[in-house]
Order: structure tokens, then C-alpha cells, then sequence
């Protein structure tokens, strides 16, 4: 749901174009949806208890979409609120067009997001949906991004707290031989190259600025063709590993790469918008000093290499969230054991 990026639709670890609810469609459809949320029942929203309960600080309700790693960060931040003294329960809601409106009635009081994908949601749902295009508010400054976001998100009642250094962004990953074969590590190598590069991707890739078009303006790839296989998905990893593209559109916490012998190839010149991870809270309910200071815990440790290592562990190993985050929690020493 990004405008720059690629929109979660996880919970296979993967995503399309148009990821985590910036485009068009997207944004008219939280008009429409916010009001079903109570009707969805079962299919889009799931609850599990978590953390302590009669603490005498209040309980707090913890979103999360409907993906592996949004549901591994809420857990993170569950049971980091529940050692701090809160009781807690995890709300996992489909997608943003749903948990969004839900955060600002304090429905749910957290979630865990993303700065420009959040920013350019807002950015539409403020100022129509061809804003994110025609009048962008985030980009690769994550400063700017935040202090954009913050703009758009504080007069509808949410408070964004500051984001860390983990990212989940678009990348683009090429195989390991070929990136040895022809000393690739940045995008700007494979640039200077002259290679051809077929990429598995969405078919949105021939348009979106941060696809292909930004590949040969930022970076002067020689963009032979998209193959329309998907975001990050099982068959556009099989089409790079086979030769038949070589280069896939993915992103920076795919935990699934090595076992297609895919790395990423750095962007060196920043051409993806700064989606980094951070907390973003009801301000009336979950605004107290005490919630921020344990949310950032997490977001001072958290990194994208620890992000791909947690979503491995529940998508390739099965592991639940809820004990993937517990042990990354103790093993930080982030929890009481």
C-alpha cells in the first residue's frame, strides 16, 4: 500500500504493489470499510490475550494487519506494555484500511507502522487520493517523513512516536552468483554495468517511480522487461534463481531469500521513501510518557536484520509470534524473564 512501494499482504511474507493501503482504490475503500469493522466479526479480526490483567494501569489493545511481521511487532509490543504493568490484548485486523479509523476511535490503542506507507495513507485520506502522486509527503529522509506524518496524523487524534532504525522498504535482489559474477552490491554497480536485467515484479512496475522507471533514472539500469510473477512472491524468486529474470522487486525483511540463494542489492541512492518502524498510538488513551518510554525500548533495539530473522522463524520454522517475540524480548533483555 505504498505509492512508492509494495502493499503488505502478508501473513505468506509477501506483497503486492500498492502495498499497506496508499493508492487510490485503497483509500476510498476506508471510507466504506471503516464502518464494517464491528460486522466483520471472524474474517478480518482476531483477538488473543497477552500480557497481565488488573494491574490497576489499564488494559490496551494492540492492532496488527494481517501479515507476519505486523503480527510479530505487535507482539513485541504487547508483551513489552504487559512487563511494564499493562494488561494487554492483540487485535489482528486485516488490513489498514480497517485498523486505522479503529486507532483513531480507540478501538485499538497501538500499532505498530510504517513512516511513509502511514504518511501517504494519511496524505490521501486528507487530501484526496491522487495526492500521494501528485503532491508526495514522504521520501527517503526519514526525518522529514515522520515530521510529515506527524502533520497529517495529530488532528485526528494519533500520536507518532519516533521511528528506529529496522526498515521494511523495497528492495531488489539478483542472485548470488550474479551478483559475484559481475561484482554487484549496490544498485549503482549494476547500473554502471550496462547489464540487462529482466525483473519478476507486479505488473505496476512499469509505472510506479520507484520500479522500474527509477531503476533507469535514478540508477541507469538497462530495464529489459518486467515479468508480471508478484511482489516478493515463490515464483518470482524460482524465475531469478533459474535465469529466466534476473533481478526480483522483494523487500528489505524478506527472510525467505537464502533459501533461493537471492541477496539484495543496496540502494545506495536512496530511491525508496524511508519506511521505518515505529509506534503509533491512540493520544488520548495510550498517550501517557510511561507507554512511549516502553514502546521505545523496542524501537531503539529493533533492526531490519532482526526483523528478517523473526519473520524466518514464523514462516519458515512455524514458530507462533507470540513465542518469537517473547524470546527475542528476553534475549534483549527487553522482559523479565
Amino acid at each position: 500500500m505504498k505509492t512508492n512501494d509494495v502493499t503488505a499482504e502478508r501473513g505468506s511474507g509477501i506483497r503486492r504493489l500498492g502495498r499497506r493501503g496508499r493508492s487510490a482504490g485503497a483509500v476510498l475503500g476506508a471510507l466504506a470499510l471503516a464502518g464494517t469493522l464491528g460486522a466483520c466479526g471472524g474474517e478480518s479480526l482476531e483477538e488473543s490475550a497477552g500480557g497481565t490483567s488488573g494491574s490497576g494501569k489499564g488494559s490496551l489493545v494492540v492492532g496488527a494487519a494481517g501479515f507476519t511481521e505486523s503480527k510479530v511487532l505487535a507482539e513485541l509490543y504487547a508483551q513489552v506494555l504487559a512487563d511494564a504493568g499493562y494488561g494487554t490484548t492483540v487485535r489482528t485486523v486485516e488490513n489498514r484500511e480497517l485498523y486505522e479509523p479503529s486507532l483513531e476511535k480507540g478501538e485499538i490503542d497501538v500499532v505498530p507502522e510504517y513512516a511513509a506507507t502511514l504518511a501517504e495513507f494519511l496524505n490521501a485520506k486528507v487530501n484526496g487520493p491522487k495526492a500521494p502522486e501528485e503532491k508526495p509527503v514522504a521520501s527517503s529522509d526519514v526525518t522529514a517523513t515522520v515530521t510529515a506524518l506527524k502533520k497529517l496524523a495529530e488532528p485526528r487524534g494519533l500520536k507518532v512516536l519516533p521511528a528506529g532504525e529496522a526498515v521494511d522498504q523495497n528492495a531488489f535482489a539478483v542472485t548470488r552468483e550474479f551478483a559475484d559474477k559481475n561484482k554487484l552490491k549496490t544498485l549503482s554497480d549494476l547500473g554502471r554495468s550496462g547489464l540487462k536485467v529482466r525483473i519478476a515484479a507486479g505488473d505496476e512496475c512499469t509505472v510506479r517511480p520507484f520500479c522500474a522507471p527509477g531503476l533507469k533514472s535514478v540508477y541507469g539500469i538497462d530495464v529489459a522487461g518486467i515479468d508480471p510473477k508478484g511482489v516478493g512472491t515463490p515464483q518470482s524468486k524460482q524465475a531469478v534463481k533459474d535465469g529466466t529474470d534476473q533481478m526480483m522487486l522483494t523487500t528489505t525483511t524478506d527472510a525467505t531469500l537464502d533459501a533461493f540463494g537471492l541477496v539484495l542489492l543496496g540502494d545506495d541512492k536512496k530511491l525508496q521513501n524511508a519506511d521505518n518502524v515505529l509506534p503509533v498510538v491512540n493520544a488520548r488513551d495510550a498517550g501517557a510518557a510511561e507507554i512511549a518510554t516502553a514502546l521505545g525500548k523496542i524501537t531503539k533495539t529493533l533492526t531490519t536484520a532482526d526483523l528478517v530473522e523473526l519473520n524466518r522463524k514464523v514462516d519458515a520454522e512455524r514458530a507462533k509470534p507470540t513465542d518469537v517475540a517473547k524470546g527475542y524480548l528476553e534475549e534483549k533483555g527487553l522482559i523479565g524473564k
